[in-house]
């Protein structure tokens, strides 16, 4: 393949698990000069989710989740920039590269792969107060965090403040929520006892709010109701069928009544799609995605496809009209799969193939060992689950460099105690300097 090809232009706009397949698959199947490829992502690399809340938790490097653009794709041509804007007329997209730089990329056949934002409501103090958990710097940012309550809380007298400090509330009982609460909730209890002599655990107060009657949609009732079992047994207040009305000032408030000082709030209320699949006024669905045909191709507008978090992918498996694929990474890369084989077949004239998947299942770690999984009927607890979930992940990790380097990290994690530092001053590297050099 080469981009400097008089072919078809193919501009690929996203790089999560959708849009990096869909290129790979393209790269590797097309022939040289057959078309250009062009892919669109605002950050250089692609992140690995599923391993977000192992680098919260520090059993993991954040750069293992990161797979640089530019040495996957070594075949196509990446811009690091921003879609703002897409003209279906006249086939072109607009791109912010830099600030208050912009520049337009005429295509072909364009793959919508921007994915999903975090879905937020509108609650009092939400946006000062809350962090989500869907980037690798949500993730380290998180880490630095927590750690850093407790050197504060280790380090005041103030029994009302220390209990503020020490109060961490999840918001959002799918499993991401769930993850990061289990993991984060392990680490800081291993860094309290370890190292914390003047905090006792038992003095921390984890909690997790979830507006509906179960967590993890995702499994079975029979699943959803012992992983509850667990965190409560871990000390870890589940509070269902509950809301938070506000945060404002560090103070939360619950829709059943409760109010309460946290240092830390985690939001974890799912995803929806992109808004840039709205504001291009491509037809969508009420969750904002793309409305699909099965074969990936965005109905009623030539040239463009979908796949991925912003696509609305009918689901041939499910068994009743209407139904879609859900927002998942099993999706989303067997999408981007089939995307980059359809982009090719409409480049010689060739039909499109239909996508259809029956989900595989699920698997979730809950940290100290434990985890969940349902996998094709097979439901699996404890031990069993956790190692399950860290070898499907590790296989479907991009390159083999990074598979290699996580088993590295999971070996030392076994042999050592992981390392316990709040290093927060990484989000602002030169506030110390920039101090010093205006006094």
């Amino acid at each position: 393949m080469d981009n400097g090809s008089t072919g078809p232009r193919i501009l690929i706009a996203g790089a999560g698990y959708a849009g990096l397949y869909t290129a790979l698959r393209l790269q590797s199947t097309l022939r040289r000069g057959e078309a250009s490829v062009t892919v669109v992502d605002p950050r250089p690399y692609m992140t690995y989710q599923p391993f977000l809340p192992e680098v919260a938790a520090g059993a993991l490097e954040p750069r293992r989740l990161a797979a640089p653009l530019r040495e996957v794709l070594d075949a196509c041509h990446v811009l690091t920039a921003s879609v703002t804007s897409i003209d279906t007329t006249r086939r072109s997209v607009r791109v912010d590269v830099s600030a208050g730089h912009t520049e337009e990329l005429g295509y072909d056949l364009l793959a919508l792969t921007v994915g999903s934002v975090t879905k937020t409501f509108a609650v009092p103090g939400l946006a000062e107060q809350a962090v989500g958990f869907t980037t690798l710097g949500e993730a380290v940012y998180l880490r630095n965090h927590v750690l850093s309550r407790l050197d504060q809380a280790a380090s005041t007298l103030d029994p009302e403040l220390r209990a503020a400090l020490l109060t961490f509330v999840f918001v959002g009982g799918g499993y991401a929520g769930i993850e990061a609460l289990g993991e984060l909730e392990d680490m800081t209890r291993f860094a309290a006892r370890r190292y914390y002599p003047s905090i006792d655990p038992s003095q921390m107060r984890w909690i997790l709010v979830e507006a509906v009657d179960r967590i993890m949609p995702e499994v079975g009732t029979s699943l959803a109701d012992y992983t509850a079992g667990i965190l409560r047994e871990r000390g870890i207040e589940v509070r269902m069928g509950t809301t938070v009305e506000s945060m404002e000032g560090g103070q939360v408030v619950l829709s059943d009544g409760s109010s309460f000082g946290a240092g830390t709030v985690v939001w974890t209320t799912g995803v929806v799609a992109n808004p840039m699949v709205a504001d291009a006024e491509l037809p969508h669905d009420q969750l904002g995605r793309a409305l699909c045909a099965p074969n990936l191709q965005v109905r009623g507008v030539p040239g463009v496809c979908a796949a991925g978090d912003c696509a609305a992918v009918p689901d041939l498996t499910a068994g009743e009209e209407g139904a879609t694929c859900p927002p998942a990474a099993q999706h989303a890369v067997r999408q981007g799969k089939l995307l980059g084989d359809n982009i090719r077949s409409m480049i010689r004239g060739q039909q499109p193939r239909d996508y259809a998947h029956r989900s595989a299942g699920a698997v979730a770690t809950l940290g100290h060992h434990q985890g969940v999984a349902e996998v094709y009927g097979l439901r699996l607890k404890g031990w069993p689950a956790w190692a399950l979930h860290r070898l499907y992940h590790v296989t479907q990790l991009p390159t083999a460099s990074r598979k290699a380097r996580v088993l590295a990290d999971w070996m030392l994690d076994g042999v050592f105690p992981r390392q316990i530092a709040a290093t927060g001053e990484l989000h602002e590297p030169r506030q110390e300097f920039v101090t010093q050099a205006r006094r």
